[in-house]
């Protein structure tokens, strides 16, 4: 079907994790369809993922967080009616709604493309803004989600890639080597590990620990810098996107609740060690082999909640049992 498509819109406004899922979708059509010119609307908070990276020939940013606020309703209303005519003039061949929300939705029908394509279950009612729907399971993994759009379009899938913008090296991180990195929070409070758990399993092993995370997370990673008394140094709130990949790239692996950021740390190419609770590895999990999952059995896991009051399932994964999981897995 993309045979004769000579321009692409991609809608996957956010988050970080979806959105380096959906960098296998990108590598499929690429891979089948060189010539397509590929353009992607995302999230300003995003931008930096996507801007010179050698598949997307144009990035276009939306200010999504300010049309939560009904203060900025006139903003944006003045946004959507620039976006519409900016979309048009583009005259898009095809648009793909990879985020099944109303938004994109509406994002999708402004582009004014002959096709518009996105999930037949896709949330909000979003689907009636397409005219073409392709139905997969929401029970299936995001990648695999995404893979089976690119397959309705014609494209076969050789082999499953995530490829990256290329990397910035911090000068901070020539000091660091042979460690591993800790993320200790997510968006939501009901996926997150206790700060003491993340304190205990630093002390029982036998490596060196980056903490990584955004400004709101500096607070608790400085105490978990404090409490392991030099096994463990904060860059929370002070590194770029870039500079994430190159820390990843330079790490031995990864600790981490269910998060975007580990994602991303997955298209660097590194094992991550995730903890789930909340939350589905079936759905959500670290894409490919070699992963460390360690799940919550409680029959309540898992209840999608964003908050909980005990966080149950998460207290039940204590340090000690990540530890022993942790050797059994290095030990293979």
């Amino acid at each position: 079907m993309l045979e004769r498509v000579k321009k692409l819109l991609l809608v996957k406004p956010s988050s970080l994790g979806d959105i380096v899922h959906s960098l296998a979708f990108l590598n499929a059509v690429k891979e089948n369809f060189p010539d397509i010119k590929i353009h992607w609307i995302v999230s300003k908070e995003f931008e930096e993922l996507l801007t010179e990276h050698p598949l997307i020939d144009k990035v276009i940013t939306v200010d999504k967080n300010r049309w939560k606020d009904i203060k900025n309703i006139a903003l944006t209303v003045k946004e959507f009616q620039s976006l519409r005519e900016k979309l048009k003039n583009e005259k898009y061949d095809i648009t793909v709604d990879l985020q099944g929300l109303f938004r994109s939705g509406f994002i999708t029908w402004l582009s004014a493309s002959p096709v518009r394509a996105g999930f037949k279950e896709a949330r909000e009612f979003s689907s009636c803004f397409y005219n073409k729907k392709i139905s997969v399971s929401v029970d299936t993994h995001a990648v695999l989600r995404y893979l089976e759009v690119a397959k309705a379009f014609g494209c076969k899938i050789n082999s499953v890639k995530f490829p990256l913008p290329q990397e910035k090296e911090p000068d901070w991180l020539s000091e660091f080597n042979d460690f591993v990195v800790i993320i200790p929070s997510t968006r939501w409070q009901s996926k997150n590990w206790p700060l003491p758990y993340f304190i205990e399993i630093i002390k029982m092993l036998p490596y060196n620990f980056l903490i990584i995370g955004s400004k709101s997370d500096e607070a608790e990673a400085f105490k978990i810098e404090q409490y392991t008394k030099g096994k463990a140094r904060s860059v929370a709130g002070k590194t770029t996107l870039k500079e994430l990949i190159a820390a990843f790239k330079k790490s031995l692996f990864v600790i981490t609740p269910d998060t975007g950021t580990m994602h991303l740390a997955v298209a660097c190419g590194k094992k991550v060690v995730a903890l789930f609770g909340p939350t589905s590895p079936q759905r959500t999990g670290p894409f490919g082999q070699g992963h460390l999952i360690v799940k919550s059995e409680l029959p309540c896991s898992p209840c999608f909640r964003r908050h909980c009051r005990d966080q149950k399932c998460m207290r039940e994964i204590t340090p000690q049992v990540v530890y022993n999981r942790v050797v059994e897995w290095m030990a293979t």
